[in-house]
């Protein structure tokens, strides 16, 4: 039974290349602060295993066979996760990873066996640290990003809340880069064609995958499973204890609530 409040924070290849162990530092914490002080416990989903290895190795091809994507992941995991042991050793904590890959989450069994054993992590005081199996994945089972995967783990542990940590703050009505004058968008309590016609299909930034629109189809996924979803700036200070006091920093979306029966 779950007895606390049970966030999944996913955070981006550029945020966890960029930023730094500086930066994940400040990410645990501000994890061991949700713990301690307000009783949330905290899944987190990471990518940036491909796009560290690119930086240890200098295999900046672009155009990659599945193969080397896979080697690629083989060499940037251990040193995303000695990232986030580091960083969570020093305020106290302690990191379990955990690799998963699309058969993980859509068979019954071993999605049961996921589930278990996470809430034993968590009942432990245990950090999760997920990310793709991108070292075992094929083309053809993949999550297509860490965002897509964050909803579904979020739906499948039921979380309270999903906050996707990117490198702008939030969703804005245009695109800031080209109109400096766009604002924005607080608030949204629902995610619609429109919104998502909006964002565009962007690739991303060169370190990572996604881009708003994936984000955007996340917190879709996440928001029709009765989960509240936040996009908010990854290096901004403090910003998962916003997230926390429901300050206006990023852009909240609701949840869908379940229709009630009507009365006979």
């Amino acid at each position: 039974m779950k007895t606390r409040r049970r966030w999944v924070v996913k955070a981006g290849s550029n945020m966890v290349c960029s930023g730094g162990p500086l930066l994940l530092r400040a990410w645990m914490q501000q994890v061991a602060r949700l713990r301690r002080d307000l009783g949330i416990e905290v899944i987190w989903v990471t990518s940036g295993a491909i796009a560290s290895a690119v930086d240890r190795t200098g295999f900046r091809k672009r155009d990659r066979e599945l193969s080397e994507k896979q080697a690629l992941s083989a060499i940037g995991q251990p040193l995303v996760m000695d990232l986030y042991n580091i960083s969570l050793q020093a305020v106290g904590l302690l990191g379990a990873q955990v690799l998963l890959t699309y058969d993980d989450l859509s068979h019954a069994r071993r999605r049961s066996n996921f589930q278990v054993t996470m809430n034993r992590l968590l009942s432990w005081d245990v950090t999760p640290i997920l990310n793709e199996n991108d070292a075992m994945a094929t083309e053809e089972i993949r999550f297509g990003d860490n965002d897509s995967l964050s909803a579904k783990v979020a739906r499948v542990m039921q979380a309270d809340r999903l906050v996707i940590l990117t490198d702008v703050d939030g969703l804005y009505e245009r695109n800031p880069k080209e109109d400096p004058r766009a604002r924005r968008v607080e608030h949204l309590q629902s995610i619609t064609p429109k919104v998502l016609a909006q964002a565009g299909k962007g690739a991303g930034s060169s370190r990572g995958t996604g881009g708003m629109y994936s984000k955007l189809l996340a917190a879709r996924e996440a928001t029709r499973a009765g989960i509240e979803t936040w996009l908010a700036q990854g290096d901004s200070p403090s910003v998962l204890l916003h997230v926390a006091a429901n300050d206006p920093v990023g852009t909240r979306i609701d949840a869908v609530r379940p229709h009630k029966r009507k009365q006979k």
